[in-house]
């Protein structure tokens, strides 16, 4: 009997003991530094990839996989009868959405691809709801149905200590205004429809914490929390003092995971990402 196989890119930040119980296929982007290409966490892992960048004169490019390699990815796993279901990151960040959708219209399979509107661990949530649902036996409908609550129930903050890296990679969408007046200011946006948008400016670790608990603890106040992650660039330190806090207030695990290189390279060093969704 023919099933429903799913398909994401490398930025899910999912480990990969996770990956492989649930079978899911990841195509990884690349990544451009210090005149080398690598396959994202593949080729190289997060901390040699910040210890290159870090090193580097110039800054990293990324670039999405080629369309050829969805249509080989998508050929195969198809080829038994199997539906590709192929979840992405957000395509206001990436152009990797749209080579998914073109790789579609040219494979021999049956393929539906997804918008999650997220990244990291927050794209990882739809993922692993859909491959979980996959094996089940729930039908193409019913999982999109469902990633679909889940986009509306996931938060995603971001917080860089420099915002160089996303101004030069052109990823600052409507946080542009804080360009000029961020000296000795951490940046904490969230991610919108696709989009970086600003939330608030704070002067210190202590502040980045605690403006970030105090939304989680609004967010999720007489909800169940159903996933937490949190992504970090070389910032591991400050990724144990938020999931303490957090113990304040839930049960839930918190999963701690280096951000790969592609994230890493848009956000610089030092950033983390904080991502969680509760449901009523």
């Amino acid at each position: 009997m023919a099933g429903i196989r799913i398909v994401t890119d490398s930025t899910t930040d999912l480990p990969k003991e996770l990956l492989n119980k649930y079978d899911i296929e990841v195509i990884p982007l690349s990544v451009y530094v210090d005149g080398e290409t690598y396959l994202d966490n593949v080729t190289i892992t997060p901390l040699e990839f910040i210890e290159r960048m870090r090193g580097s004169s110039e800054l990293p490019k990324t670039s999405l996989p080629p369309v050829g390699v969805f249509v080989d990815t998508y050929n195969r796993l198809g080829e038994n009868g199997d539906t590709i279901l192929s979840i992405h990151m957000a395509s206001g960040l990436s152009g990797t959405y749209n080579a998914a959708c073109l790789a579609a219209e040219m494979t021999t399979s049956r393929v539906e691809v997804i918008d999650s509107e997220m990244i990291s661990q927050a794209l990882g949530f739809q993922v692993i709801e859909a491959a979980r649902m996959a094996r089940e036996g729930r039908d193409l409908a019913s999982i999109i149905a469902r990633l679909k609550e889940v986009l509306s129930q996931t938060s995603l903050f971001v917080v860089v200590d420099t915002l160089d890296n996303l101004i030069k990679g052109g990823r600052i969408g409507k946080a542009a205004g804080w360009i000029g007046s961020l000296l000795s200011i951490k940046p904490i946006a969230m991610l919108e429809k696709g989009v970086y948008t600003p939330l608030a400016r704070v002067r210190n670790m202590s502040q980045v914490i605690k403006t970030l608990i105090e939304r989680f603890e609004q967010d999720t106040a007489g909800k169940t929390v159903r996933g937490i992650g949190i992504s970090h660039a070389d910032n591991l330190p400050l990724a144990e003092k938020l999931t303490e806090q957090i113990a304040r207030f839930t049960s839930a695990p918190v999963t701690v995971r280096p951000a790969t290189p592609v994230i890493t390279t848009h956000t610089g060093p030092g950033a983390i990402g904080f991502m969680y969704y509760a449901e009523d």
